[in-house]
């Protein structure tokens, strides 16, 4: 099946067109500026690539955009919108309402719109993206895939905060977890090396500009660093990650920051660009490691913080078989998997160093020695074929 895979944000939309089969990507297509002046879409097929400015009011806007290209003769990948077979929604945010992916009809939307308190952030432009998808591609159905589906199976004890328990039951206030379809497919991917994930204990580290590490026992999520919100969890790009709670009063009289203020605060001008002060891209803070000690001070915050966390998750699950680097950062930084791996021979792991800073872009590489008692993976992700595959099979129901 062809499935056409969004992923919307407050102005703007990137979208895929997929094979759920075989994972081929037909076209990308990126969305910028949507509501503001000077927006403009890059699409790229086996054609070739183009950067156009496309005036862009709305949402539905860019999905006409999206449609111009994928039919356009000299760009497109398509002769018509039915060679299309069904539309895969990214949802930030599930609650516990939804554990599993969904097709979308107007009782869903109605829900999905109730639950935007619990991520005022990102699900407003994921409906956004789907109601403009429903407009201008009638007769399609779409799915929505969650991020936080993948941790549902997190016992009580790893997603209870405690706080007041009506916290709980009245506001839904719990651990929910985020980077859900990434943290699947590499452990899928992981479950096809090993031969199955049953009996196996896997520590996914999900690396980017926003980072979350999971414990993965049998397949299941039982515990991840990120919280109610993405704003927990290992040191990140621009966000905190874990910090002592009072200290948000601090920076409130400190900076004259209401509430609102001080959360923007800590996802947008934090982390590692907080310490550093100049820079959240990882390029910037491994070249200047050696030469000014903020940007070493961030690189070693970053990298003790993922420690702390396969510590933790090693200690909860009684033992590791198996750690995957992903995302951005884990997939290509090769020195902070080097800093993380250093002085793991506890774990009876045995971390190919050499190897490490050799392996090609876009391939699964084992980075462990065959010794190792501990296997350490680096694996690419596909958030996009997850949820392609998960809106073919509901198509199919």
């Amino acid at each position: 099946m062809k499935i056409l895979v969004i992923n919307a944000g407050s102005s703007s939309l990137k979208a895929q067109l997929i094979d759920s089969q075989s994972s081929k990507v037909y076209a990308k297509c990126t969305c910028e500026r949507i509501g503001l002046e000077g927006s403009f879409i890059k699409f790229e097929t086996d054609k070739g690539s183009i950067k156009k400015e496309y005036p862009m009011s709305q949402h539905t806007d860019a999905i006409k955009g999206l449609i111009e290209f994928l039919l356009s003769e000299e760009y497109g990948c398509i002769s018509n919108m039915s060679e299309i077979d069904a539309i895969g929604h990214r949802m930030v945010h599930g609650g516990e309402k939804f554990t599993k992916s969904v097709v979308v009809d107007e009782h869903l939307m109605k829900v999905l719109e109730d639950m935007i308190p619990l991520a005022p952030l990102h699900n407003p432009a994921n409906i956004v993206g789907i109601r403009a998808c429903m407009e201008a591609i009638p007769n399609k159905k779409n799915v929505v895939v969650f991020d936080t589906a993948f941790h549902a199976t997190m016992p009580k004890k790893a997603y209870m905060y405690a706080i007041p328990y009506d916290m709980y039951t009245n506001h839904q206030i719990r651990r929910y977890g985020f980077h859900g379809s990434s943290h699947r497919y590499v452990t899928e991917k992981l479950g096809e090396i090993l031969g199955g994930l049953q009996g196996k204990k896997v520590i996914s580290c999900h690396l980017g500009n926003g980072s979350s590490i999971t414990a993965v026992k049998d397949g299941k999520s039982i515990d991840t660093s990120m919280g109610y919100t993405p704003l927990a969890g290992v040191v990140m790009g621009t966000r905190s990650g874990d910090i002592d709670p009072a200290i948000i009063q601090q920076i409130m009289k400190i900076k004259g920051l209401d509430i609102d203020g001080a959360i923007q605060y800590l996802n947008k001008q934090s982390g590692l660009l907080g310490i550093n002060g100049e820079s959240s891209d990882m390029r910037d803070i491994d070249a200047k490691c050696d030469t000014d000690p903020r940007f070493k001070l961030s690189f070693d915050m970053l990298c003790y913080s993922i420690k702390k966390y396969i510590g933790a998750y090693t200690a909860v699950m009684g033992g590791v078989d198996a750690i995957i680097f992903t995302g951005g950062i884990g997939e290509n930084d090769e020195k902070v998997r080097a800093e993380v791996m250093k002085n793991m021979e506890y774990l009876g792991l045995d971390f190919d160093f050499e190897k490490n800073e050799s392996i090609p872009r876009g391939t699964i590489e084992c980075i462990s020695k065959p010794s190792s008692k501990v296997k350490v993976y680096r694996i690419p992700t596909d958030e996009e074929f997850i949820i392609a595959r998960d809106t073919e099979t509901l198509v199919k129901e």
